[in-house]
């Protein structure tokens, strides 16, 4: 390219010449873990190189999902049944969707049979502990078997969800939402 020049000042103006970039390499995106209530195990189990021996002593967890807090202990070795609150689970939990939340990280590993799970829960609506029980199951069967975690890990149900609602704002009906505004 020649150079050009600038009338006015008679100075010798060199062109704007932009750095060689390279190309940017795109990373393959992993698709969005599927919603909650449509939970398909596709991933396939990892092969555990240790056999699986189940300890007598219980296991402690915590899950925590917008205002609900949930206490699980995992008894290994123990007749297979799930009690919240000191209540039969599907008592208290009746519809199927909810029962499907909280047994979701037990049916990805195939062990739905081999604990006996006692939960306390408080706080939050029906759906907010239902899910973190989910969690609080998923973080107890990882204390058991670190293996575990391999396959829990993708299906997202070691991943604390922190959403929470919004406080609301002075000036405002809620969170965000404004009252009417006129001009005149």
């Amino acid at each position: 390219m020649p150079k050009k020049i600038d009338k006015k000042v008679t100075k010798v103006v060199k062109p704007i010449v932009k750095p060689k970039v390279k190309p940017r390499v795109v990373k393959k995106v992993k698709p969005a873990a599927p919603a909650v209530h449509k939970i398909k195990i596709t991933a396939p189990l990892p092969e555990f190189k240790t056999k699986v021996v189940l300890p007598d002593k219980e296991i402690l967890a915590t899950g925590k999902r917008k205002t609900a807090i949930a206490q699980v202990k995992l008894i290994p070795n123990a007749e297979a049944k799930i009690l919240v609150n000191n209540r039969p689970f599907k008592e208290y939990f009746p519809y199927f969707e909810l029962q499907e939340i909280v047994l979701a990280p037990l049916k990805l590993l195939e062990q739905e049979k081999r604990f006996q799970i006692q939960i306390k829960v408080k706080g939050g609506g029906v759906r907010g502990q239902a899910e973190a029980i989910r969690l609080g199951i998923a973080k107890a069967l990882v204390l058991l078997n670190a293996d575990w975690r391999k396959a829990l890990k993708p299906s997202k149900f070691l991943t604390r969800d922190s959403r929470i609602k919004e406080r609301k704002k002075p000036g405002l009906k809620r969170a965000r939402k404004a009252p009417q505004w006129h001009k005149r």
